[in-house]
């Protein structure tokens, strides 16, 4: 078994404290609330931190998206739409917002964070159809937020990025709108779990393969979602003509492997990608950043992108 690296041993031992075997939705949630909240630490004060509603259109008449929108004293004019990841089941603004403010913080981009619906309440395409409209109406009305719509980019971790992988494919196919980057983290693209990583880091890292399968049995509850290129990115045909992608993954993660091909099918298509992986890191890896200096790092270099692409 490879060495896991220390800067992980502070989500290892969150996860022991904040999980006591829960099964149901309610109490998954609530050990994750737990769990986050003890990783957290306070936001910087030049920060301005405002919850809202973005109305977006679908089949539920006057649905509002909450989100919560960070903003630099320096504003550049760009925005990141982040996309928290809980395997589509878990996580809110309040476990979201340590990631998302560190973004803003470190690049000045508005940062826009989505509370998208969650299953098993809201399956498939719920969650796609929250974070699609936030991008549509970011786009349509830029002087709401002070940004400029050239400078729109896409950064999910986890289920949240394969949000942001969906979400580029469906703009491609709809002719908009322009999505200047995306970022994704220790994401996942619906392969069908038959990769070496599933096989290797099926336990014993945190995250473990039996439970991407629970989080995809209760997303797709249609078997004709399953094998649609938009739901499954995996399943897409062609790559090409998507935004600058910065892929990052975690060594020893069951979902190691959906990044290393979702790169290198980009690569392919002739899309600009960096392909990273944090060596002896776990899925999650971003939440130790406050304590660890190689976990930083790689937090560090996901800001990077974001500077240097919107």
């Amino acid at each position: 078994m490879p060495d896991i690296h220390p800067d992980m041993r502070i989500l290892q031992e969150a996860q022991k404290v904040a999980y006591d075997g829960a099964t149901e939705p309610a109490a998954i949630r609530a050990a994750w609330t737990r769990y986050t909240s003890s990783l957290a630490a306070p936001r910087p004060a030049h920060l301005a931190i405002a919850d809202r509603t973005i109305p977006v259109p679908g089949p539920v008449p006057g649905h509002a998206v909450p989100v919560r929108v960070y903003r630099h004293a320096r504003p550049s004019g760009a925005c990141a739409i982040y996309m928290h990841g809980g395997g589509f089941m878990k996580g809110d603004l309040d476990s979201s917002d340590p990631i998302a403010w560190g973004f803003c913080e470190q690049t000045g981009a508005t940062v826009v964070s989505v509370d998208y619906r969650l299953t098993p309440e809201h399956p498939y395409p719920a969650a796609l159809d929250d974070c699609h409209g936030v991008l549509a109406w970011l786009a349509a009305n830029p002087g709401e937020l002070g940004i400029d719509p050239a400078r729109i980019g896409l950064v999910g971790d986890s289920a949240g990025g394969m949000l942001a992988a969906s979400i580029c494919l469906l703009a491609r196919e709809r002719g908009g709108p322009r999505i200047a980057a995306q970022a994704s983290i220790y994401g996942v693209i619906g392969t069908g779990m038959d990769a070496g990583s599933y096989v290797e880091n099926a336990t014993g890292y945190g995250l473990t393969t039996a439970s991407c399968r629970e989080a995809f049995r209760l997303l797709f509850r249609d078997e004709a979602n399953w094998r649609d290129q938009i739901a499954r990115p995996y399943l897409a045909e062609s790559y090409a003509g998507l935004p600058p992608a910065f892929i990052h993954s975690a060594e020893l993660d069951p979902v190691r492997d959906d990044g290393r091909i979702y790169a290198s099918r980009l690569a392919i298509a002739g899309v600009d990608v960096t392909y990273r992986e944090a060596r002896g890191m776990l899925h999650g890896f971003m939440r130790a950043r406050f304590t660890g200096a190689a976990a930083r790092a790689e937090y560090d270099a996901i800001c990077a992108f974001l500077r240097e692409r919107l």
